[in-house]
């Protein structure tokens, strides 16, 4: 399967083949071999067959816009979104798609310290656009709005702690 993600604002050729729970995963040319397991819906063990052989446990999730998904790592908190590859994958190819409607808050899908406001209420915002910096495991992590519109409400000070799931901003 090949596809096209976008990770933490970044666009990467994927190539993913495999059976029986061995997976040849191509990123940017780059080959790796990894046997991978559910560990519950949301959680896989990871382990790279190449040299050293490394484990990591990797989660999966919600991310404030529609159609990206959190993937939470030892390393720290990528947002990725499928750009263009099979029918039925989450971003549909087209980029735009399943951008949120309405009234949208800005949540952070990790617990964390907010770093940065990137914006001040009545600022108008695109989507994807940066809102908040969060950091978590010395990361930081920009949350993107998650459509065009303009900000009513911020819910946070910099430098405030902030659990997974708090509302940070709202956008109409």
């Amino acid at each position: 399967m090949r596809l096209t993600v976008e990770a933490n604002g970044r666009a990467r050729s994927v190539d993913v083949s495999g059976r029986d729970g061995i997976y040849r995963i191509v990123i940017d040319g780059v080959e790796r071999e990894v046997d991978a397991a559910a560990v519950d819906d949301t959680t896989f063990s990871l382990i790279c067959l190449g040299s050293g052989r490394a484990s990591r446990e990797v989660g999966l999730g919600p991310s404030p816009v529609p159609g990206e998904t959190a993937v939470h790592m030892p390393a720290g908190v990528a947002v990725v979104r499928v750009l263009s590859g099979p029918p039925g994958r989450s971003g549909r190819g087209g980029g735009g798609a399943g951008l949120a409607q309405g009234t949208q808050q800005v949540v952070t899908p990790m617990p964390g310290r907010v770093v940065k406001v990137l914006v001040r209420v009545g600022d108008e915002v695109r989507a994807r656009q940066g809102i908040v910096v969060v950091e978590a495991m010395k990361m930081e992590n920009e949350l993107r709005s998650p459509k065009d519109g303009r900000v009513t409400r911020i819910l946070v000070d910099e430098g405030a702690p902030v659990e997974a799931g708090r509302p940070l901003v709202v956008i109409d």
